[in-house]
C-alpha cells in the first residue's frame, strides 16, 4: 500500500472505526486518499473545510427488511439496503444490486465509487448504490416479480427523478427494473419515468443502456491505445465475467478488431483460440441461463477449464468485467509475464489493491473501473435527460453520445494525472479529476 498524506491519516483512521468490518468500503476509500496527497498542497480550502470527512461519510444510509412468498407459499426474509452517499451534483445515482454477498459494507463501497464515477461524467448527478441478499438465481418469474414488489414498497418513500435514481446491477437486469418499476407506479400513482433507469425500450428506457458498460469499456480501452499510438486491431482479448458487461465488452472489442479468446463465469472459464462466437455466448447465457462449460461443449475450438485463473491465459489487453476483487496478485503477476499491455477494470474494483503494485511496477497500464466502467452510468444519465424531455434517441445517437463522453474522460484523466505531477496515471488522474469536481461543489454548497 502507498502512504497517506500526513493531513489524511486521521481521516482514514476515522473510516475504519466508525465502519467496522467494512473491508471493501475500507479499500475503495484508502485507494482514493492515497492520490489525494498533491491535491491538499495545492488546495488546501479543501482540508479546512473538511470536504475529505464529509466525503467519506453516507449523507444516509437505509437498511429494511424485505418479507415476500416464495412459489411453496413460505415465507422469506431478505435485507434491504439503500446508501445515498453524497448529492452535491445532482440526485444520488447508481445501481441496486440483488446478490448473495450484499450487505453493507458492499453497498457503501459501490456508493463511494459511484460518487467519483459519476462525477467523470460531466453528468449532474450524485452517487448512491443499493441492493439486497436476495439471490434471484433459480427463482421464478413469480418469486422474482414477488420480491421486487415488497423492496420497492419500502424503496419508493426514499427515491424519486429529482431525489434518487436507481437502475440495476448484478442481478437487476430488465426483467427486475420492471417489477420495481411497475411497484412504484402502482403505489404513487405517477409514471414518473425518471425514477429508475435501465427500463424497457418500450417504456422510457434508452438504446444502448443493455450494452453501455461493456461498449464504453472498450472505447476507453481505444483512447488508451491511440494514447501510446496502438489500437485495437488484431489484439488478443481476455474478458472475465459472462454477464452483460463482459458480453458487450466481447462485441465492441471484436467489432473493432480485437479478438477475444476466454471468458468466465463462477464454474470456470472457457478458451477458444478461433475468438469467442458471440452469438453462441449470448444463446447460452441470455437464452438459457447456461454455464461457460455449455459453450465448450458446442464449440469444437474451445476448451473449457474448471476453477483455475482465466488470467493465466496470454494476452494484450485484460478486462475483468465480473466482481470485486476476482484479479489478485498471482494472477496479475501472470499478465506481467505473459505480456499484456492493459489492464482496463470493466467491473467495480476487481482488481486488489496488491494486484494494481504489481500491474503498475510491472509496466502494464491500469485503468480503474471509476473511469473504464463509467459508460453505464453516462448511458443512464442520457436516459434521465430523454425522460425529461419526454424524448427518445437512435442506437446510433446513444452510441455515439457514449463514446464521447468516455472520451472525454479518458483525456480529463491524463490531463488531471498531468498537472498533479503523475504522468500516464490513470488512477491518480480519476481519482483527483472525480474529488475536485465533487469538491468543488460541496464548497459551493455550504456546510450542509
Amino acid at each position: 500500500m502507498a502512504a497517506l498524506h500526513d493531513a489524511l491519516t486521521p481521516v482514514f483512521d476515522e473510516v475504519i472505526r466508525r465502519n467496522p468490518g467494512e473491508a471493501e468500503f475500507h479499500q475503495a476509500v484508502r485507494e482514493v486518499l492515497e492520490s489525494l496527497g498533491p491535491v491538499l498542497g495545492k488546495r488546501p480550502e479543501y482540508a479546512d473545510a473538511e470536504i475529505i470527512r464529509r466525503l467519506c461519510e453516507p449523507e444516509r444510509q437505509i437498511i429494511f427488511r424485505v418479507p415476500w412468498v416464495d412459489d411453496a407459499g413460505r415465507v422469506q426474509l431478505n435485507r434491504g439496503f439503500r446508501v445515498e452517499f453524497n448529492s452535491a451534483l445532482g440526485p444520488y445515482k447508481g445501481g441496486i444490486r440483488f446478490h448473495p454477498s450484499v450487505y453493507l459494507g458492499i453497498v457503501k463501497f459501490l456508493g463511494f465509487e459511484q460518487i467519483f464515477k459519476n462525477a467523470l461524467t460531466g453528468m449532474p448527478i450524485g452517487g448512491g448504490k443499493g441492493g439486497s441478499d436476495f439471490d434471484p438465481k433459480g427463482r421464478s418469474d413469480a418469486e422474482v416479480m414477488r420480491f421486487c414488489q415488497s423492496f420497492m414498497t419500502e424503496l419508493y418513500r426514499h427515491i424519486g427523478e429529482h431525489t434518487d435514481v436507481p437502475a440495476g446491477d448484478i442481478g437487476v437486469g430488465g426483467r427486475e427494473i420492471g417489477y420495481l418499476f411497475g411497484q412504484y407506479k402502482r403505489i404513487t400513482n405517477r409514471y414518473e419515468s425518471g425514477v429508475l433507469t435501465g427500463k424497457g425500450i418500450t417504456w422510457g428506457g434508452s438504446q444502448v443502456r443493455t450494452e453501455s458498460t461493456g461498449y464504453g469499456t472498450v472505447f476507453f480501452v481505444k483512447e488508451a491505445l491511440a494514447a501510446r499510438g496502438m489500437d485495437l486491431e488484431g489484439r488478443r482479448v481476455v474478458v472475465s465475467g459472462s454477464g452483460n458487461v463482459a458480453i458487450y465488452a466481447t462485441e465492441k472489442a471484436q467489432a473493432l478488431g480485437a479478438k477475444v479468446v476466454a471468458t468466465s463465469d463462477s464454474s470456470g472459464y472457457v478458451v477458444d483460440e478461433a475468438g469467442i462466437d458471440l452469438d453462441l455466448l449470448k444463446e447460452i447465457k441470455n437464452g438459457h441461463r447456461g454455464r461457460v462449460s455449455d459453450y465448450a461443449a458446442r464449440r469444437d475450438s474451445a476448451h473449457f477449464v474448471a476453477g483455475g485463473s482465466i488470467w493465466d491465459v496470454p494476452c494484450d489487453i485484460a478486462l475483468p468485467c465480473a466482481t470485486q476483487n476476482e484479479l489478485d496478485a498471482d494472477a496479475a503477476a501472470a499478465l506481467v509475464r505473459n505480456g499484456c499491455l492493459i489492464v482496463a477494470e470493466g467491473a467495480n474494483m476487481p482488481t486488489t489493491p496488491e494486484a494494481t503494485r504489481v500491474l503498475r511496477e510491472g509496466g502494464v497500464v491500469f485503468a480503474p473501473g471509476k473511469a473504464v466502467n463509467a459508460g453505464g452510468v453516462a448511458t443512464s444519465a442520457l436516459e434521465m435527460q430523454q425522460n425529461a424531455s419526454r424524448d427518445s434517441w437512435s442506437f446510433e445517437h446513444t452510441e455515439q453520445r457514449l463514446s464521447e463522453i468516455m472520451s472525454s474522460i479518458h483525456a480529463r484523466c491524463l490531463e488531471t494525472a498531468d498537472e498533479y505531477g503523475a504522468p500516464g496515471d490513470y488512477v491518480a488522474g480519476a481519482n483527483i479529476a472525480g474529488f475536485t469536481h465533487v469538491a468543488d461543489a460541496m464548497l459551493a454548497l455550504g456546510v450542509i
